[in-house]
């Protein structure tokens, strides 16, 4: 299928993205179907969709008083309708609408450039610019106010709207599916469990095994170090990293999703899969491995500085059409420094920070390529929906003016001096350090928004969506 621009409004891609993963498949959803023997454990159908769970059936086999002349019977077993595809449903983090190749970035995303390639680029999605809210709205198909995530988790209060509490009677896509037959799963970042919820005391009702996902192996929060993660395999903390360096939960969250993909279809091959798939990526920690640090490095992608980025970054957008011939670029913010205005030490600094965060965003997106190769490896790729959404938010600046070595000197007002930061150069991206870029690399990430600081960072999402065979609701 030949690459296609689309430009569509924020309510039209929400109905596209949720409209096309509820509704299963091309077969109409109430075309009720029974296989099987019936009363037989073997026995499938499937359903309606107009209530979920379904009611039970009427017990259809007899009881006696011996048990000779009883005769046992199954209720059937929930299936998709034939044909149903698999789903997969990806989402870095933090990202910025100008970063990535596929949306005229310098930083190369192969992965990326290949679900747009073979389906659809979208390019006026519309997020909520905060991480809880975004995700909430995503996985219910609801105004992210309507499912308690007016704000992010970790400064809930207790007023309707605001308490991070994803009400029972809105389900997730997860229990959606699920309870249509799928198998579910997520990975990576979870930003909708209560903070007040997320120890190993529960309660689990708003984790995602609580929340309609089969399988669960990610971190709960806002971030984590991808060196050293608060890592959960449904609701056990696991510590996969402990007596293994070089370990990354970039890699190990693709092994895994891997792994149970694999695993699905060697058990049952004809029931689809949902995966939502969630880095932490490109979220501060920038923790890309030491080898994706010298691959992007070598490219001197960013030696240029940010005001040159930003033009070149504009000029890829017109020559792909995503941006029209005539548009101009807004003026640079005089609250942010001009790069030729830095001394070389600043350059130094700022280009080892962008330099990570780079191949931050290179190395996720080769992580995500490795799980589409492997749904194609399956004989998979034909019968998958793949949505791909360059961030749940805009580039972040909570990095401050001049970036920092610990995301949480942020949170703390504290401004990190370059000379001082430069004592972690060596570092930077290790497990030593909790980094993250200066503000002005977020203005450059986001062309062509004319963006204010953080947390209005949202004008705009890269996504993309591919599908070799579309249904009626995709079209």
């Amino acid at each position: 299928m030949r690459s296609r621009y689309m430009h569509v409004s924020h309510a039209l891609i929400a109905a596209v993205g949720f409209t096309a993963l509820t509704g299963i498949g091309c077969p109409t959803a109430s075309a009720q179907s029974v296989s099987g023997e019936a009363g037989s454990p073997g026995a499938t159908t499937t359903i309606d969709g107009k209530q979920l769970p379904p009611s039970p059936p009427k017990f259809g086999g007899v009881i006696k008083e011996k048990a000779s002349e009883s005769q046992p019977w199954w209720a059937p077993r929930v299936v998709p309708p034939k044909g149903a595809p698999n789903i997969l449903l990806i989402m870095t983090d933090d990202q910025g609408f100008g970063a990535p190749s596929t949306f005229g970035g310098v930083i190369p995303t192969p992965a990326m450039d290949r679900v747009a390639n073979a389906g659809l680029r979208f390019t006026n999605f519309h997020s909520t610019s905060l991480c809880s809210p975004t995700r909430a709205a995503l996985i219910t198909g609801r105004n992210h106010h309507s499912v308690g995530a007016g704000v992010v988790g970790e400064i809930a209060t207790g007023y309707p709207g605001y308490d991070s509490i994803i009400p029972i009677e809105k389900a997730t896509i997860g229990t959606i599916l699920k309870e249509n037959g799928y198998a579910t799963s997520w990975f990576g970042k979870n930003h909708n469990t209560p903070s007040y919820q997320s120890s190993q005391a529960g309660p689990f009702t708003q984790w995602p095994t609580g929340m309609g996902f089969d399988y669960f192996y990610g971190f709960v929060g806002g971030d984590a170090s991808q060196w050293q993660p608060n890592l959960f395999r449904n609701t056990t903390a696991i510590y996969p990293f402990e007596g293994n360096p070089g370990w990354n939960l970039e890699t190990a969250m693709a092994d895994e999703a891997i792994h149970y993909v694999k695993q699905l279809k060697e058990i049952a091959p004809d029931k689809p899969f949902f995966v939502y798939y969630v880095p932490g990526a490109t979220h501060s920690p920038h923790h890309p491995t030491a080898e994706w640090i010298k691959k992007i490095s070598d490219m001197h992608l960013f030696d240029q500085g940010w005001n040159k980025l930003r033009d070149t970054i504009f000029a890829n957008q017109k020559r792909l059409g995503i941006m029209p011939d005539n548009a101009r670029l807004t003026p640079w913010p005089k609250e942010l420094p001009e790069w030729d205005r830095l001394d070389f030490e600043q350059k130094k600094l700022f280009i080892k920070q962008a330099d990570v965060y780079g191949a931050y965003l290179a190395y996720a997106d080769h992580e995500i390529g490795r799980v589409i190769q492997a749904v194609e490896d399956l004989g998979e790729l034909d019968n998958t929906l793949i949505i791909y959404i360059g961030g749940d938010n805009g580039a972040s600046a909570e990095g401050m003016l001049n970036g920092t070595p610990n995301e949480f000197t942020t949170f703390n007002g504290v401004a990190v001096p370059v000379k001082d930061q430069l004592l972690w150069y060596p570092f930077w991206g290790s497990e030593r350090t909790f980094p993250h870029f200066a503000a002005a690399w977020a203005w450059a990430m986001g062309t062509p928004w004319r963006l204010p600081m953080a947390p209005d960072l949202a004008s705009g999402q890269p996504v993309t969506g591919w599908r070799a065979r579309f249904c009626p609701t995709l079209s």
